[in-house]
């Protein structure tokens, strides 16, 4: 199992959501999520914003559904403008998972 991290533009947080559901993925944890990345933040005139707001969807999936996964956040998730700040995914192995009410282990 694997856990995906993917840090996104708020405004595309909807349609990767949709989008993660109509391919099969409909199972995940969205966060509000502060930060920056290699630039630092962003100036806009004299005003520098250190912590530029950020969704996270995390999603825990079996190993050979990574590679769909990722390609549904990557097509919906970037901007095209071609500009820094759409985002980065993480992937983590996941050794145990547990549903709470049935105490079933895995997915």
């Amino acid at each position: 199992m694997l856990l995906i991290r993917a840090i996104i533009r708020p405004e595309k947080t909807g349609i990767v959501m949709s989008e993660l559901v109509a391919a099969g993925f409909p199972a995940l944890t969205k966060m509000d999520v502060y930060g920056r990345g290699k630039q630092k933040g962003i100036t806009v005139g004299e005003v520098h914003y250190d912590e530029i707001p950020k969704e996270m969807l995390m999603i825990v999936c079996n190993d050979e559904d990574k590679d769909d996964i990722i390609r549904v956040i990557m097509r919906y998730a970037k901007t095209g403008s071609g500009t820094f700040g759409d985002g980065r995914i993480f992937i983590s192995p996941v050794d145990e998972a547990y549903t709470i009410s049935t105490g079933k282990k895995g997915l």
